[in-house]
């Protein structure tokens, strides 16, 4: 009976898996007497074990591998737990002998594993000192409180809409709880990193191209904490308004690529106006002296921030779908308005697909897209007289106001 190619690539793949984790723990095990019992013979037998048994009765098979190689690593672990009380060559033997057996079915899975697990083993030091000597205390719980909330509140939220006018998607409030606790760790880290004068404005950049709104807030509430860090919180928050209107140019180019013709002399305007009015800030930024001692940072994320601006955001969503659903097509102005008090992409993008279905004119679409990003800039200067005060604001709001009449001039001019 002719050899099956895919159980043949399974095989072959275990052995590499094997060969993979072993060469790893084979630098770690040692010499002599006190060497450490599996090595890369070891862990590229025991994922051809893993195989085998899947190949010759499945599960049950398997599950006996798993027992064998449990007991022989628990008798390993016996002779050497006085000097090394560590589990972790134990357990890397058991996941491999289950990668073994994963191979056969799913060869893909069990590589890219086999390559993680891999990666976790060899970069133990550097984790362990990141840990122990980087992270504190707070920092370690936020990273918890973060993760919890990553992996398991957002992909266990629903993923459809509900509520009122069914305005309100809780996979989407998730993703944006998630999204300004992310955006607050990136400029935590940022400023841990590379300091405040190249970390924030670098922050505030990256951060725009997912919410610009929820950058300008995170700076906001940094500026009103660490008073001495405005001019790099200033700097991120208005190259983040740079990105804002980047990002908007490539949303409509794959939506409607026509539509950019209207759109690219007032975008253009709004962008350039954005990098002159942010040239001083971000100056200052770059010449400030670069307090590598910096005074307590806080918590890394804040999730009754990240929870009252997801209440915010939700609010205006159901007023706006509350308006079109009242004013039916006469309300897509307006509605363009308040979507793009949250949004502006989300506003250019569904006005470009009605442009590419031939059911706005494009003379309607660019009105429409250029009230979101208006509304845009004034629930930004909104938001960062909430966040960051009136100190924070008043170096926030021209840079707003300029933008918008750059990008009304662009229009008229075009």
């Amino acid at each position: 009976m002719p050899a099956d190619p895919s159980e043949l690539l399974g095989l072959c793949v275990a052995v590499g898996v094997g060969l993979l984790i072993g060469a790893e723990r084979e630098r770690r095990k040692g010499s002599g007497a006190t060497r450490g019992a599996a090595g890369i013979r070891t862990f590229s037998a025991t994922a051809l074990l893993g195989a085998v048994s899947v190949l010759m009765g499945g599960g049950v098979v398997l599950a006996a591998a798993l027992l064998l190689v449990g007991v022989l690593g628990a008798i390993a672990y016996q002779r050497k737990r006085d000097k090394d009380p560590g589990i972790t060559t134990e357990i890397a033997l058991l996941v491999t002998c289950l990668l073994g057996g994963l191979a056969v079915r799913q060869a893909i899975l069990a590589a890219a594993v086999g390559t993680a697990l891999t990666a976790l083993l060899a970069v133990r030091n550097r984790l362990h000192y990141f840990v122990s000597g980087v992270l504190t205390e707070p920092e370690l719980h936020d990273l918890i409180l973060f993760s919890a909330v990553a992996l398991i509140v957002l992909p266990l939220a629903p993923d459809r809409f509900m509520g009122p006018f069914d305005a309100i998607n809780p996979r989407a409030v998730a993703r944006l709880i998630t999204l300004v606790m992310a955006i607050g760790a990136l400029g935590h880290i940022a400023l841990r990193s590379l300091g405040p004068r190249y970390g924030l404005p670098l922050a505030g950049f990256a951060a725009g191209f997912i919410s610009s709104t929820a950058t300008i807030h995170s700076m906001g509430e940094l500026a009103a904490k660490q008073p001495s860090q405005i001019t790099g919180a200033v700097a991120g928050a208005v190259l983040s308004s740079v990105a804002t209107i980047i990002q908007l140019a490539i949303v409509v180019t794959l939506v409607q690529p026509a539509l950019l013709r209207a759109l690219v002399v007032p975008l253009a305007a709004s962008g350039l106006a954005a990098c002159a009015y942010g040239i001083v800030p971000i100056f200052r930024s770059v010449r400030a002296p670069d307090e590598r001692r910096m005074e307590n940072l806080g918590h890394a994320v804040d999730l009754k921030t990240a929870l009252a601006f997801a209440a915010i955001v939700s609010f205006v969503l159901l007023l706006s779908a509350g308006l079109n659903a009242w004013l039916g097509s006469r309300g897509m102005l307006l509605g363009a308005a308040l979507t793009g008090l949250v949004d502006p992409h989300a506003t250019a993008a569904a006005v470009a697909s009605l442009v590419a279905a031939g059911k706005v004119p494009p003379a309607d679409a660019l009105q429409a897209i250029l009230a979101g990003l208006t509304t845009n800039s004034a629930m930004k200067a909104l938001v960062a007289f909430n966040s960051g005060g009136a100190r924070y604001a008043v170096r926030i709001v021209p840079g707003l106001a300029f933008m918008t009449g750059a990008l009304w001039l662009g229009a008229w001019g075009g």
